[in-house]
């Protein structure tokens, strides 16, 4: 059977930087950092008091009051950015299209902050207070569900939540729908809203997140450092439109870039921690690299993982070791992570968004707070800021909980 070639038509992103793309990336490629103190609860009683939040964002001013009264704060970024990237794309869809028309999105944890309120509610006024409107605002396929009412789209409507790597297993999904042909686009990426009280609280109770730096937070990611100690949390939205090439070109579409290959894997290692050799990694990158038919010497450049966790920057430096070999010292790899924090389950998305965007403009970005290198991380990561680069393959990574690993490689789209 041969496989169409899909391309990204369409981008969009609601981030801790800008609630759009094109400031998020302005900001991005200038080095600038998306980290401040939380507002969205009081945080003064918690050790970690600093997160990548969206700010500014107005729900009432993309949808109806009422219909953003029904939905966590997550399935509002995912609307919204949804409706942006139908206008970036120029994609309409309508009668003719719409069964052919997916929506598949990566989502982490869900409607956390919705838990959270009728929980209280529960307990200090009891179950028939309740609302009817809980469960269906709680549940991470609401995010593509709702897109999906908004939209129109009536093709195959699905979530990934796979912890970290969630975006990137819905845009890999998302192609391999395309290759099979049940769908012909695609609105893809991943969606987050889990900068709660419990989200905060329960990351921190794992050691994860950075406590050093409450009082300097644009310096508490810094990806491969030797000083860092834990992630940021981050919150928001990235989403990527697929077409099938054909169909962009019947249209008359821009496209920002061509995706060739997808890999996933498991570690079958630790609950939290990634294998410590690279294994699991390695053999996503390797599978995504078989899956796109090219040599390990054919990319450019990498977007990682790269959280700031003193294990997950070690273990993807080997793992991109394992895979590229030599070629490993010539890459170039940005850890946007240290701008944006770690955006969970929205993470992938919005980082496929940057690779694509990297290929594109030609420009890569760079790492920030990378000050003090740990011997241990020993790569080009980008630490004297963006470079213009014309890269032909560019290949974005996730990793999750529970060692799920998902890689994509991404192709400048040419003619």
């Amino acid at each position: 059977m041969s496989r169409p070639r899909v391309v990204i038509t369409g981008l969009a992103g609601i981030t801790p930087l800008a609630n759009d793309i094109e400031n998020t990336w302005k900001r991005l490629v200038a080095g600038e950092s998306g980290i401040a103190p939380i507002t969205l609860f009081d945080a003064s009683a918690y050790d970690s008091r600093i997160a990548g939040e969206v700010r500014g964002f107005e729900p009432d001013a993309v949808m109806a009051p009422k219909q953003a009264r029904r939905m966590d704060r997550f399935t509002q970024f995912a609307v919204a950015s949804a409706k942006m990237l139908l206008e970036d794309s120029g994609f309409v869809v309508t009668p003719e299209n719409a069964f052919d028309t997916a929506v598949i999105l990566g989502i982490g944890l869900g409607g956390l902050h919705t838990l959270e309120i009728w929980h209280t509610k529960l307990l200090e006024a009891g179950p028939g207070r309740i609302s009817p409107f809980m469960i269906p605002m709680l549940i991470s396929n609401m995010g593509p569900g709702q897109v999906s009412i908004v939209t129109g789209a009536k093709g195959p409507n699905i979530v990934t939540t796979t912890a970290c790597a969630s975006g990137i297993h819905a845009v890999g999904t998302a192609w391999s729908e395309m290759l099979l042909g049940r769908a012909l686009a695609v609105i893809t990426g991943g969606v987050e809203a889990t900068v709660t009280p419990l989200g905060v609280a329960g990351f921190t109770a794992l050691k994860a997140l950075s406590t050093r730096y409450n009082d300097e937070p644009a310096r508490a990611s810094r990806p491969f450092d030797a000083e860092r100690d834990g992630f940021v949390i981050g919150e928001g939205a990235g989403l990527v439109l697929l077409e099938t090439l054909d169909k962009a070109r019947e249209r008359g579409a821009e496209i920002y870039a061509e995706i060739v290959g997808y890999g996933a894997s498991g570690d079958a290692w630790h609950m939290t921690a990634p294998r410590d050799d690279g294994e699991g990694m390695a053999r996503a990158m390797w599978n995504a690299l078989r899956e796109a038919g090219i040599s390990p010497s054919a990319v450019g450049h990498i977007n990682a993982h790269a959280t700031s966790t003193h294990l997950n920057d070690i273990t993807e430096t080997k793992a991109i070791k394992l895979v590229f070999g030599e070629h490993a010292r010539k890459l170039k790899i940005s850890a946007t992570k240290s701008m944006t924090g770690h955006l969970l389950g929205a993470a992938g998305g919005i980082e496929t968004v940057f690779t694509a965007l990297a290929l594109h403009e030609e420009t890569l970005p760079g790492t920030i707070n990378l000050e003090h290198p740990d011997a241990e991380c020993d790569l080009d990561y980008l630490a004297g800021g963006s470079e213009h680069v014309a890269c032909e393959y560019a290949m974005c990574n996730s990793f999750g909980f529970g060692g799920t690993n998902a890689s994509l490689i991404l192709k400048k789209y040419r003619r």
